[in-house]
């Protein structure tokens, strides 16, 4: 759908999502291109589709809660909140859980999707750190001086 030129990394995105005043298509493109795995999806093309005609028309806020109910289907929006003129969102994996026992993805402005997108963004980080393995993965990549041994005992 949209081309980024450069990729940025998740603090990046977060100071500018920080530093943005509004949502624009172009900005909004630039978080769907380097936060979102599964958009464009061939088996989700009603949802993508929804998410593309939602950011055609101007509707951020709605554009921000269809990414998460794409991209984090696991997250759920836990609180909205407007508190001297921000914008509190918090995601959250369980939402039944207390406060204190859940960790949830928290995002705050003075724009109401500008927040949800910055909770998202957190949300899809915590995904992504949470994904990885405690046991560093071994280079698949062999050495030119890579030689196989057999080192069985066979005795």
């Amino acid at each position: 759908m949209f081309i980024l030129a450069e990729s940025q990394t998740p603090a990046e995105l977060g100071d500018r999502l920080r530093n943005a005043y509004a949502v624009t298509a172009e900005f909004l493109s630039d978080i769907v291109d380097q936060t979102c795995r599964r958009f464009p999806s061939v088996s989700q093309s009603g949802k993508t589709a929804r998410i593309e005609r939602l950011i055609q028309s101007g509707a951020w806020t709605d554009a921000a809660l269809a990414l998460i109910d794409l991209e984090l289907p696991q997250w759920q929006l836990r609180r909205i909140a407007y508190d001297e003129g921000e914008w509190h969102c918090a995601l959250s994996r369980e939402r039944e859980l207390p406060d204190w026992l859940d960790q949830s993805a928290e995002g705050r402005h003075a724009d109401l999707a500008l927040a949800i997108l910055s909770a998202f963004v957190e949300a899809q980080r915590l995904s992504a750190r949470t994904d990885r393995t405690s046991v560093p993965m071994v280079p698949q990549k062999a050495d030119v001086l890579y030689q196989p041994v057999l080192s069985d005992n066979f005795a």
